[in-house]
């Protein structure tokens, strides 16, 4: 029928749009670290213009300025740690989680609006079995893929809202997997930097254990998603 047919080119330009918005963004995670443009990322040129922010018109601003750039694909870790030494170690902190949610939130939305339907309606069945189960699991993945982050957050959000992931899952699977870096960053960082000056055995083990659990949650969420894909075949 005609008014299926441009239907479904409408949705097959959505997710030509969609996989054109993950080229991009993966550019510019390349661009970010790799090419001069990384230059204009340099904290000593942005710690000042973020405090001058901060203090004309709060840190509520700084938030909005957080989550925009994490759309265009700037790392969250660089950022996260400008926001906490412009505006200390409190105000840091909620205003780093509150970028990353804004951003994660803005990126879902975009990976929604063009992804979603289409996957439901063209992707097929093994597709659409992935995408299921990826919701069925969604706050779990995404704590996943914050503590062991495999891709550009930007990325991640996007392609989590072409899924089955609501919503709630981002956000609350994004602050829960962000919680225990971004307190180390705001709180006990110099505190880790200078144990390390003085180090010890006892450090050494300490870090040694904290790597360990970091592989073991990548090794976790890997093998997590590997069961995904033999469900999806196996239906």
């Amino acid at each position: 029928m005609p008014a299926d047919d441009d239907q479904r080119r409408r949705l097959r330009r959505r997710l030509l749009a969609l996989a054109l918005c993950l080229g991009l963004l993966l550019a510019l995670a390349l661009a970010w670290s790799g090419t001069p443009l990384r230059q204009s990322l340099n904290p000593e040129l942005l710690l000042p213009r973020l405090q001058a922010l901060g203090q004309a018109t709060g840190p509520a601003w700084a938030v909005l300025a957080l989550g925009l750039a994490l759309c265009l694909a700037i790392p969250l870790t660089l950022l996260s740690l400008l926001v906490i030494a412009a505006f200390g170690p409190l105000t840091g902190f909620f205003c780093a989680m509150g970028g990353a949610l804004l951003g994660a939130a803005l990126s879902h939305g975009l990976g929604q609006i063009l992804g979603h339907e289409a996957l439901c309606r063209i992707g097929g069945p093994r597709i659409n079995q992935i995408s299921q189960s990826l919701g069925q699991r969604g706050l779990l993945a995404v704590i996943a893929l914050r503590l062991v982050p495999i891709a550009p957050f930007a990325v991640v959000n996007l392609v989590a809202g072409a899924t089955h992931i609501r919503l709630w899952q981002m956000l609350l699977g994004t602050a829960l997997g962000m919680l225990p870096s971004t307190l180390v960053m705001a709180f006990f960082l110099n505190d880790l930097l200078q144990a390390l000056q003085q180090a010890s055995p006892w450090l050494y083990a300490l870090l040694g254990l904290g790597a360990g659990l970091i592989a073991l949650a990548g090794w976790l969420a890997r093998r997590w998603l590997r069961q995904l894909r033999q469900d999806a075949r196996t239906s």
